[in-house]
């Protein structure tokens, strides 16, 4: 039996969310498993987004998939599986987190309306391919980085992961949060402000250590200058400088 599960999940994978969806409710149930197997890290990341505990997000992704299951009939297809399942998943986190008394607000009052000249400073994070050197050091950056997520305030925190770590767009992120697609730019906007500061700091660099030109550099530019400019009294005393 479960191979002949295990058959018919490899024979679908290449189905689309709905064409599975559609078989599920037909009666071939095994391939629910496709859709966990596809979003069990998305869910997880947005539900550890919210409640910032590993064990809790593991229980709330389960959850949301038996519920989901449960009510797979009333997807309606007005948008992506994918973001059906998550708004799932962001409910039952914040419930967990008000059954525990703890607050995260998601509202959608206009608190975190752009200034303009906010607006303006929005450009995209750089992404230049990494050196050996920042390849040898990823691990302590994959950390920092973690913890400096981990620190962002609750509303900014899961916009930032269903945007920049899941690669949600605006549209998407806005739907599953059910904030406005406004909010969810200036929350990445200032999630990404704070982090930059963070990890800034937490990287013990002051502004006046960068780029220093240390002593073997200083001796070179001095000799080869002094090089130089003997290589030109040396031509001018015999014709013109040479270029």
């Amino acid at each position: 039996m479960a191979n002949a599960a295990s058959t018919l999940i490899a024979s679908n994978l290449g189905m689309s969310d709905e064409e599975v969806v559609a078989h599920v409710l037909a009666g071939q149930t095994a391939l629910f498993e496709i859709i966990m197997r596809r979003y069990n890290q998305r869910l997880y990341r947005t539900a550890r987004a919210i409640v910032r505990d590993d064990a809790q997000a593991e229980e709330l992704v389960q959850d949301a998939y038996v519920r989901a299951y449960e009510h797979l009939d009333q997807f309606a297809g007005r948008a992506k599986f994918s973001t059906w399942l998550i708004k799932i998943v962001v409910h039952a986190a914040l419930g967990r987190l008000r059954a525990g008394r703890r607050y995260f607000d998601f509202d959608d009052q206009g608190r975190d309306l752009m200034a303009p000249d906010e607006r303006d400073r929005m450009d995209k994070f750089a992404s230049p391919l990494p050196n050996p050197e920042q390849q040898a050091s990823g691990s302590e950056l994959k950390r920092l980085l973690e913890e400096s997520v981990e620190a962002l305030p609750n509303a900014y925190r899961a916009v930032f992961v269903l945007r920049h770590v899941e690669e949600m767009s605006t549209a998407e992120a806005a739907e599953a949060l059910e904030i406005g697609e406004d909010n969810v730019k200036v929350r990445l906007h200032r999630a990404r402000a704070i982090l930059q500061r963070t990890l800034y700091e937490r990287a013990g660099v002051e502004a006046t250590h960068l780029f220093q030109f240390h002593a073997p550099r200083c001796d070179r530019v001095v000799r080869n200058v002094f090089a130089r400019i003997a290589r030109q009294r040396a031509g001018n005393a015999t014709g013109p400088l040479a270029d």
